[in-house]
């Protein structure tokens, strides 16, 4: 039995299948990009970073789904997996709800799409939104997935956010609440951040009806605000080995609740865009590391709320 709640778990118990999420690039951009919040984007933003070959907006959704299944099926035994269709790259409720109804449907067409993961911004949904993922949770699976980065305002503020954390509180609320599944992000080791303050994280994210966490340790990616920073002003900047974060990632662990699910520890980075850290590790072999160094600490997700 796993020492931590693993959302890959739950998805092949509620699909009976291991789950495969096809990325879908539908060409939107974000607020903080367009003028409407901001310049630039976030300070740690490269969206290439995001995209698969397969994946390119000028193809339809249909011509993306269909690519990205001929890319996993090369794998023989992925052969007769599910297919989510996820949504990704940018910010994927920028827009106006006749176009996004177009783009989702058109993926839930495909015969070999169960569902959608929906990749945004807390400040970038509505009532008129969520009441039309709730219309379509009725039907097939939903996920929304929340960028919040980190629960500290200065750190939000200092990456170039272009929001507070309280607008992510009051979103994943009005999305749970409708019956939707709700995840959240967090890069751990944002600038300026130490320890506590990353583990404080944690204490907060326990307040939120979240169905799934996924966790990125800190990366300085080419054509980057943050990695100019990091050569102008290289004591911001604490980057992990790959111990020390899966001992900083365990410290978070006993720290979540376990009606949490997490999804996953670690975000890869093309090479060529990655400056730093380069260890080398795919998620799946990080989670075999990380359930390995928990049975050596002899703990588990959630052990310290369950000691307090």
């Amino acid at each position: 039995m796993r020492r931590y709640n693993n959302y890959n778990d739950i998805l092949k118990q509620l699909f009976n299948n291991r789950v495969q999420k096809v990325s879908v690039s539908a060409g939107f951009t974000c607020p903080n990009r367009d003028g409407s919040k901001g310049r630039g984007g976030c300070t740690y933003c490269n969206n290439q970073t995001f995209v698969p070959g397969y994946c390119h907006p000028v193809k339809t959704i249909t011509q993306q789904i269909e690519e990205g299944i001929v890319f996993f099926h090369k794998k023989e035994k992925y052969l007769h997996q599910a297919y989510l269709a996820y949504f990704q790259s940018y910010t994927n409720t920028y827009d106006t709800l006749d176009r996004l109804k177009s783009i989702y449907e058109e993926a839930l067409q495909h015969p070999r799409i169960q569902g959608l993961v929906v990749g945004t911004r807390p400040d970038c949904v509505n009532d008129q939104i969520l009441d039309y993922f709730q219309h379509l949770s009725k039907k097939t699976y939903v996920m929304i997935e929340y960028g919040i980065e980190s629960t500290n305002d200065k750190t939000l503020e200092f990456i170039n956010r272009g929001h507070d954390y309280q607008c992510a509180v009051d979103a994943i609320h009005a999305t749970a609440d409708r019956g939707i599944n709700t995840a959240a992000h967090l890069i751990l080791g944002l600038p300026c951040e130490d320890r506590d303050t990353i583990l404080s994280h944690a204490d907060r994210m326990n307040e939120l009806p979240l169905t799934a966490l996924k966790l990125h340790q800190l990366q300085l990616v080419r054509g980057t605000i943050m990695a100019k920073q990091a050569q102008t002003n290289p004591e911001w900047f604490n980057f992990y080995t790959a111990d020390e974060y899966i001992d900083l990632t365990i410290d978070f662990l006993e720290r979540l609740s376990s009606e949490i699910a997490v999804e996953r520890f670690v975000s890869q980075s093309p090479k060529e865009l990655l400056i730093s850290p380069d260890w080398g590790l795919k998620n799946y072999e990080f989670a075999v590391k990380v359930e390995k160094r928990l049975e050596e600490r002899d703990t588990r997700q959630g052990r310290m709320i369950m000691v307090s």
